[in-house]
């Protein structure tokens, strides 16, 4: 179970981030490591395709990073980690929020010789809901360096603003061009912090933190599991809805209502004991019963 300090919670608050050395058991990063292989090549344990499905097998250059969103509804040993109860309440706690639901969890694989992603704002492409705002929760699968395409975060970037969405995502030349556009704007130096952390560590991020990752240059993957969580009360901007990552996430939208659907976006946990009825069933490990 994660366990925030009030040192934690006032240090997250001023930098935008918290790095720590432990958010996963290793049984349960060796269980998560025997899936990544399986998920990229399109065998979906639940039979249902994840939302987003951005590098395949024989189709996509080698020197990408690997990203799957929302492999949660299709394997359920993903899900049994990036659903996990504490991950909302410590997200909840870090943002103030009354309780967390998932947004979106990705899992990632960088390998060896890997390109950059470029520094961009979670939040600049989620404007298709309101409140908006978001907590990431970053887990390590292997041991982290500086030089193997980890995350980097920027120190208080968070208070920088909103910026628009990243102009070249993938690949970029310069992964951290957007990043120092946006400093020079608001007239600051960079701070760039990178996650180093042992496999099983991680870090929490809010959703107007600037933060990329560099190539790995490294002879070793670098595997993560994300879970994007926002405000339990959230609703749908129709306004919208058409930006950003709304036209992947907007199909759950019901044509009555701007309610946010608990099939597709469960509620973790909240401070008044809430919390998706079907998740712990779903989530259950292997072997492990589950109800009917």
């Amino acid at each position: 179970m994660i366990e925030l300090t009030r040192d934690q919670i006032e240090k997250f608050k001023e930098d935008g981030f918290l790095i720590v050395d432990k958010l996963i058991d290793v049984a349960d990063v060796d269980r998560l490591l025997k899936r990544y292989e399986p998920l990229f090549r399109g065998e979906f344990e639940t039979g249902i395709e994840p939302d987003e499905w951005n590098w395949r097998e024989g189709r996509d250059a080698e020197d990408r990073t690997r990203q799957i969103c929302n492999a949660w509804k299709a394997d359920r040993t993903i899900a049994s980690v990036s659903l996990r109860p504490d991950i909302g309440r410590a997200t909840s706690t870090l943002m103030g929020w009354p309780g967390a639901r998932v947004q979106v969890d990705n899992v990632l694989w960088k390998p060896a010789g890997a390109k950059s992603i470029a520094f961009h704002q979670d939040c600049s492409y989620l404007r298709w809901f309101t409140p908006l705002g978001m907590c990431s929760c970053w887990m390590a699968l292997d041991d982290t360096t500086a030089t193997g395409g980890t995350m980097e975060v920027v120190r208080g970037s968070h208070k920088w603003g909103e910026f628009p969405v990243a102009k070249n995502f993938h690949a970029p030349s310069d992964y951290r061009a957007d990043l120092t556009e946006a400093a020079r704007k608001v007239g600051k130096t960079p701070e760039f912090v990178p996650v180093v952390v042992p496999k099983g560590g991680g870090s929490f991020h809010h959703g107007w933190t600037w933060h990329g990752s560099g190539p790995n240059t490294t002879d070793k993957p670098r595997r993560t599991l994300v879970s994007h969580t926002i405000n339990s009360e959230v609703r749908y901007d129709r306004a919208h809805v058409g930006e950003g990552t709304g036209p992947w996430y907007g199909r759950y939208m019901r044509q009555d209502s701007d309610e946010m659907d608990e099939n597709y976006f469960p509620i973790l946990w909240t401070g008044d004991g809430r919390r998706t009825k079907w998740l712990d069933a779903y989530q259950a490990k292997p072997g492990e019963k589950r109800a009917a």
